[in-house]
């Protein structure tokens, strides 16, 4: 099957057919472009996305990733980024193997079909020009022998009238031969074309067109097969991203199989557990004995054998905390217990120490406790051990950093042309500062640190000690204060005041300070463990020593004591085994 011989007749139909085939081809470039230009698309928006969620850095987003589902959360955003990598690829892969090579091919099939139909067409004129010339010889050879017919009747019409002259007939003669000769010549001419044209005729249609034809053929089966490998590379692009695209998806199962609900159960624990025991059982408060209170012996004094009774009544007397008013008003008759109850349930916690007072404000302000006091036990340890690790970390690459300096001096000492060594003397002596300034706050922070893990062990009989204090005036007070509670290193206050209750002024309470008698002593206590007492309102002990007891546990965790008369502040009541004297004035009885 062969175009020049099958369709030897249809020149203008392949012209028009060839020029369909590249429109097609072009086409097909068309949509392969569109195909890459939304795989960019779709992957630029998985990128997007994947962004928009991710944590952002040093943000409390950020903290949550430790979570294992939040970890595979995180792993399915990485998985998409590479999963919108690959897309990215089919888009280059598309446009270099197919858009790119289809385009250049293209120009090329655009200038052989040229060169092929300017053959044809020149084919075609050369055999139009020999059609016209074989008709015009033809016409020729037809005039000159009507010529040469008309001459010889005239010749034959003078010859046979016997009026005309013999000079007209030889002259008629003459003439006739001569169109006879022109006859024979044009006859001769019109062959001699006539043979020419045939065979440029013959070899028009029998090898010009015919290889023309061929070469068209070839050129449009050519670009058959081109598409058609197109195509194939268009589905091997695909393909070839198939694996990786499975293993992002199999990233994404396998961070899905990793998550741990007991591991998050775990951590939660680890991120908001105080140290801190749950508060003891409130006391039997017995109004058929105006004016007392009976506590158990287990709320607040120690169950070791040998120790007496104590039975105190009354409310002690003396100084308030600063910052806390006086209440002023005449003394309220004590209300039933149910009412106080409700108002247990009901009212607003206050704040009912210095410390949380002032860690109150601190951090209405926007200020954090260096030493992270404002924290539970547990959690003040682990940022301190964080805070720890961060400053090694410093030292070490400032450690670094001086070795890579000195490193460089030995070689400036040694090749004075690299450099002055005297130039990295002052760099030298900055980081040699800093790393010296690091080693301090570590110190620092150890120190705490230490102080920390020194007292986080569980002192269950003092912990039951400090909550189980209340009494019928203070039920509010001890509800208040269960929350705002200190740990035993004085650190910890989970602050539950409102902002109404932290703007207060010094002129309310400076006035309650002055002019007062020393309150009395009503009881001693034994300090179980050293305190340093660092902050404003409280006192040092050290372990063993014997105190006096000026006030007692209101239910926030710390006890009053005095030294010598002329010292005296807060301790935290974990740290002291209180003995108080039944008899002393606003005292209470502990059995």
């Amino acid at each position: 099957m062969s175009w020049g011989t099958e369709l030897w007749d249809q020149f203008d139909n392949l012209e028009k057919h060839t020029q369909w085939g590249i429109d097609i081809l072009e086409k097909y470039i068309k949509f392969v472009k569109e195909r890459t230009d939304i795989e960019l698309s779709y992957a630029k928006q998985l990128r997007n996305l994947s962004k928009k969620y991710q944590p952002k850095k040093n943000s409390k987003e950020e903290e949550e990733y430790k979570y294992t589902a939040c970890k595979a959360f995180l792993s399915t955003l990485n998985e998409m980024n590479d999963y919108a990598g690959q897309h990215e690829v089919i888009s280059e892969n598309m446009t270099s193997q197919i858009t790119v090579d289809l385009m250049r091919y293209v120009q090329e099939l655009k200038q052989e079909r040229k060169s092929n139909f300017h053959d044809g067409r020149k084919a075609q004129q050369h055999i139009e020009t020999c059609w016209k010339q074989l008709e015009s010889s033809k016409r020729r050879f037809e005039r000159d022998c009507k010529e040469a017919d008309r001459a010889q009747q005239y010749f034959e019409k003078m010859d046979a009238d016997i009026n005309v002259t013999k000079a007209d007939v030889e002259k008629a003669r003459q003439q006739a031969q001569l169109r006879h000769q022109m006859a024979e010549d044009s006859k001769a001419d019109y062959s001699s074309i006539l043979q020419r044209f045939n065979q440029e005729q013959w070899e028009y249609y029998h090898t010009h067109i015919p290889n023309i034809f061929q070469k068209i053929q070839e050129m449009e089966e050519r670009r058959i097969v081109r598409i058609g490998e197109s195509m194939k590379t268009y589905a091997e692009v695909d393909r070839q991203v198939i694996p990786i695209i499975g293993k992002c998806l199999d990233g994404i199962v396998k961070a899905a199989e990793s998550i741990d609900q007991k591991n998050d159960s775990q951590l939660v624990v680890e991120a908001y557990k105080s140290g801190f025991e749950p508060p003891g059982d409130i006391e039997f408060e017995d109004y058929t004995q105006p004016m007392k209170r009976t506590v158990s012996e287990n709320s607040l004094s120690s169950s070791k054998e040998g120790k007496p009774e104590l039975k105190f009544g009354g409310k002690s007397r003396g100084k308030l905390w600063p910052f806390i008013k006086k209440n002023k008003s005449p003394k309220q008759q004590k209300e039933p217990l149910s009412h106080r109850f409700n108002e247990f349930m009901t009212s607003k916690p206050k704040i009912h120490c210095f410390r949380s007072l002032k860690r109150g404000l601190s951090l209405k302000l926007g200020a954090t406790p260096e030493d992270f006091s404002n924290l539970p036990p547990e959690q003040r340890r682990k940022k301190l051990q964080q805070k720890v690790d961060d400053l090694n970390k410093e030292i070490q690459k400032e450690t670094d950093q001086r070795d890579a300096i000195t490193k460089m001096k030995d070689v400036y000492l040694k090749n004075p042309q690299m450099g002055d060594p005297a130039s990295l003397d002052h760099k030298l002596a900055e980081v040699t500062q800093n790393i010296e300034r690091l080693r301090l706050e570590t110190q620092k922070f150890e120190a705490w640190l230490a102080e920390v893990e020194g007292r986080l062990p569980a002192r269950s009989e003092q912990a039951r000690r400090q909550s189980g204090m209340y009494d019928g005036q203070t039920h509010q007070t001890v509800t208040n204060c269960a929350q705002d509670r200190e740990s035993p290193d004085g650190s910890y206050t989970e602050e539950q005041s409102q902002e109404s209750e932290l703007k207060v002024l010094a002129t309310d309470f400076d006035d309650e300070f002055d002019d007062e008698e020393p309150l009395p002593a009503i009881g001693t206590c034994k300090a179980l463990y050293t305190f340093e007492g660092q902050n404003e309102g409280t006192i040092s002990v050290v372990e063993g020593e014997t105190l006096s007891v000026i006030e007692e546990d209101k239910g926030d965790g710390w006890t009053r004591i005095r030294r010598n008369e002329d010292e005296e502040g807060y301790v935290p009541t974990s740290y002291v085994e209180v003995y108080l004297d039944k008899n002393a004035k606003g005292a209470k009885t502990y059995i």
